[in-house]
């Protein structure tokens, strides 16, 4: 697992982590959205990429409100490291993690994620639409596909 991270300039100030040179590597990527899901999320994600042969990512878009720096989180990096590290821990499968500092989450996502990405995202079961559901179709919408796993 990595951790550093590097600036990332645009109009939304994205502070990514470096991406390596890109290959043909099939890549399967999980979305944070809450401890709970996302433990659940990584799960599925760990066997789909077992089976794919694929690597698998763990990103988390985590949101800086405008009065705040971009480079200035409101909760301290090492805990939100630590708490990932836990989760990706939970799955045999090597993870890497990603964490993106953003005013936007889908502008996060649009900026980090490969074209025609494999997704992973974990949701509480709802009959209602939730913020979860309504990520995984703005996803589907920009053309990955979207794998949507649900908690009670």
């Amino acid at each position: 697992m990595r951790d550093s991270e590097m600036p990332y300039e645009n109009a939304n100030e994205l502070w990514l982590r470096p991406v390596e040179a890109e290959d043909d590597t099939l890549k399967v990527t999980v979305v944070y959205t809450s401890d709970r899901a996302t433990t659940s999320a990584m799960q599925k994600a760990a066997v789909l990429a077992g089976s794919l042969h694929a690597r698998l990512t763990l990103v988390y878009p985590e949101i800086v409100p405008f009065p705040r720096p971009i480079t200035s989180p409101p909760v301290l990096p090492e805990f939100t490291e630590q708490r990932l590290r836990t989760i990706a821990g939970q799955v045999p499968v090597d993870t890497e993690i990603r964490v993106c500092r953003c005013r936007d989450r889908k502008d996060a996502l649009a900026a980090t994620l490969r074209p025609q990405s494999v997704v992973v995202l974990g949701g509480r079961k709802r009959w209602w639409p939730t913020v979860e559901k309504s990520l995984a179709r703005q996803l589907r919408r920009a053309g990955h596909e979207v794998i949507f796993t649900e908690t009670e």
